[in-house]
């Protein structure tokens, strides 16, 4: 023991008071090196900013060995001046901000001088550049020596810049040994490459790899160019499976592209958003989309979006980040709403069936509150056309209808209802306690009615069905005339129990999701549009359409509020007590009562009546955290619509329910006019589509 003693007490003696020191110049440019060159794809994301705000038309990327032998960017830019060479290399240096006035607007991508010293440090970095059109006019600079100075010389170089980086992190083998492979490498590269075409469809783009030419892109100057960029980089499937939206209000405007629910991806990587032209990944941006597709999501799966929002640069502070890649919003909540509220009406109105109602974009500020609701039917009334859209460099997309290969029905396994998390005694206490508080509401909107197909009005749609339905005609072998009904695999029948009609053919006038022809199994309901053969799910479009309906009735108005016999206290900090008191409206509005019975104790006095039997405390938490973050919480609104939704699974229509031509129509007209009708509750496809040319294909027809 005494000789563990002898060793250990030099060792803590060996620490020893130092003077303070001003840094090497290169020790602090690789200190720098460490927040902003993280792998070979920052070197590329950094130069191409620099290329962008250079005023450039064309920018090239060569890249080797995944960008760790050689990254090459070239562009035709103002380039930069030999007396502004010197100092090119140098830290904080930069000619796109001169006082704290420009910053607070900066309106470049880059601001703060550190990338090219930063990347010089840690690589052999090589910068030409010429401001005139003589391409003998050029000049070159590097970095020479353990005190980084510049040396100048001339060299020959159209206008514009290019700068080399050789033999990434040559001089620091810790950094060196943990980059990955180089096709690893090189996808980070390209993913970089991507944001920065996407960000900017009036440059010119070209991304080369081992020289072999990867991306050709030319300037897009029209929508065909536009459309034609966006399937290179992501795929056509992204393109026909996409909603062209383009929405202002006040200085906020927000335009791209959003993904249909259906056309989802188990990882986040077709995620793009971009504030006045910079790629961001911000956390108040991620909220506000994550809830406008909370509904219409299947578990598990990511949306896929292009969106672009232009505020005011001054409300707007990018100087957050190293990389630059988060900011922060003067009126968070504002932004947020704004967000929320465009996406969740752009995808409430892709309804099944339209193609031309899909374009949500119009210009007009948009709030989902202020829906306009039929007090009778608990409908949503179509908004008044408001005009043509603003377009983005002339773009306006045209939505393509989703075909059958692209959206199969069996994509997805049906949901069991168990997964919800909602017991089925509190869903029976739920009912009871809606009838009680809306004694006024329709039974049927919760039950199936007898003899009727199922919940939701199905049924007393049927005479509205039977009266717009064209003159029909007997279906072959129907009800006797000519035969049996025609039966499918293991007997079943594939027409209803009824005796059925086939409306007559009319293209001109037959609506979106077409007329019933038949029921196959008991679950799929098969329809002929103008387009081909239409197949829909008939319990999930149900459900939509019920819960969709209780949605509107409960939320329509304020809140029924309960009070509580002994009030919830909870022990919460200084800073969630002030932010109870600040959103106390807030919470009002959303049937909560808090009030503050201490520093650091709340009391919960009321409740929403439907949430009366719920925890308290884990909700009320919840909101506070939101609001803190994000300015906005719908906790209470999630937990509603999480028992309005197993209600509205367990009131619709079921599988095996045999249905009548009539009320099979029914259902397809409330498909059409119900808001986000092309899923289910959890998320599922309620209907997809075989064309007539996927059928002729099918079958070889004009082979």
């Amino acid at each position: 023991m005494s000789d563990i003693r002898c060793e250990s007490e030099p060792r803590a003696q060996k620490s020893q008071r130092r003077s303070i020191k001003i840094l090497d110049p290169r020790l602090a440019n690789q200190i720098a090196a460490g927040e902003v060159v993280e792998r070979p794809a920052s070197v590329v994301k950094e130069l191409i900013e620099n290329a962008i705000d250079a005023g450039s038309t064309r920018i090239e990327v060569d890249i080797e060995s995944g960008g760790a032998r050689l990254i090459r960017i070239r562009d035709d830019g103002s380039g930069i001046g030999e007396e502004d060479l010197p100092l090119a290399l140098s830290r904080h240096a930069t000619s796109k901000i001169l006082s704290l006035e420009e910053l607070e607007g900066v309106a470049s991508l880059g601001f703060r001088g550190e990338a090219l010293a930063s990347i010089s440090s840690v690589s052999r970095l090589e910068l030409t550049s010429n401001v005139e059109q003589d391409p003998q006019g050029g000049w070159r600079v590097v970095a020479e020596g353990r005190r980084m100075e510049p040396r100048v010389t001339p060299a020959p170089h159209p206008r514009g810049t290019s700068v080399a980086v050789r033999d990434l992190f040559f001089n620091t083998p810790a950094r060196r040994k943990f980059l990955r492979t180089e096709k690893t490498e090189f996808n980070h590269v390209e993913e970089a490459f991507r944001r920065q075409a996407l960000s900017r469809f009036d440059i010119g783009w070209t991304l080369r790899h081992n020289q072999k030419t990867i991306h050709q892109l030319p300037v897009a100057r029209d929508d065909h160019a536009v459309e034609r960029r966006l399937a290179s980089l992501l795929g056509k499937n992204f393109l026909d499976n996409a909603l062209t939206l383009d929405i202002a209000t006040g200085s906020l405007r927000l335009w791209g592209w959003v993904g249909l629910p259906t056309h989802s991806r188990a990882q986040a990587d077709q995620q793009y958003f971009f504030v006045n032209g910079r790629v961001v990944r911000d956390r108040l941006v991620a909220h506000a989309i994550r809830q406008a597709y909370r509904d219409v999501l299947f578990n598990g799966r990511h949306p896929v979006f292009v969106l672009y929002l232009d505020v005011d640069p001054t409300v707007v502070d990018v100087n957050v980040h190293p990389t630059k890649h988060e900011v922060r919003f003067r009126d968070g909540r504002m932004v947020h709403d704004f967000l929320f509220s465009s996406l969740h009406r752009a995808l409430g109105e892709a309804r099944a069936g339209h193609q031309e109602g899909q374009q949500a974009g119009q210009q007009a500020s948009v709030d989902t509150d202020g829906l306009d609701v039929d007090p009778e039917t608990g409908e949503i009334r179509e908004p008044p056309p408001q005009g043509g859209r603003q377009q983005q460099g002339g773009y306006q997309g045209q939505q393509q209808q989703p075909s059958w290969q692209q959206q199969p029905m069996a994509l997805h396994p049906r949901r069991d209802e168990g997964e919800t998390g909602v017991t089925p005694d509190r869903v029976r206490a739920f009912m009871d306690g809606y009838r009680k508080l809306h004694p006024d509401h329709e039974d049927s909107l919760l039950t199936p009615q007898p003899g009727g197909p199922g919940a939701g009005g199905l049924a007393a749609g049927t005479a509205q069905a039977e009266r717009h339905s064209p003159t029909p005609r007997t279906w072959p072998g129907a009800g006797g005339v000519g035969g049996e009904p025609p039966v499918g695999a293991g007997g079943a029948s594939l027409t209803s129990s009824t005796p059925e009609v086939m409306p007559e053919d009319d293209a001109t006038q037959a609506p979106p999701l077409g007329y019933a022809i038949a029921q196959l199994h008991g679950i799929y309901i098969l329809s002929q549009s103008a387009q081909g053969l239409v197949l829909v799910d008939m319990h999930a479009a149900h459900e939509r359409i019920v819960y969709e309906r209780m949605k509107t009735q409960v939320h329509g108005g304020a809140l029924d509020a309960q009070p509580l016999l002994v009030p919830v206290s909870l022990a919460v900090s200084a800073a969630e007590v002030e932010t109870a008191e600040r959103e106390r409206e807030a919470f009002t509005r959303l049937g909560v009562e808090l009030d503050a019975a201490g520093p650091e104790t709340l009391l919960v006095r009321q409740v929403p009546a439907l949430l009366a039997d719920a925890d308290v405390e884990p909700l009320v938490r919840e909101m506070l955290s939101d609001l803190e973050r994000y300015g906005r919480s719908d906790r209470i609104e999630a937990h509603i619509n999480e028992l309005l939704s197993t209600m509205a699974c367990h009131g619709s229509v079921r599988a095996n329910r045999q249905l009548t031509i009539a009320e099979m129509n029914a259902l397809l007209r409330d498909m059409e006019r119900t808001e986000r009708s092309g899923q289910c509750n959890h998320g599922r496809p309620t209907w997809t589509q075989m064309s007539l040319k996927d059928l002729d294909r099918l079958f070889l027809r004009g082979q």
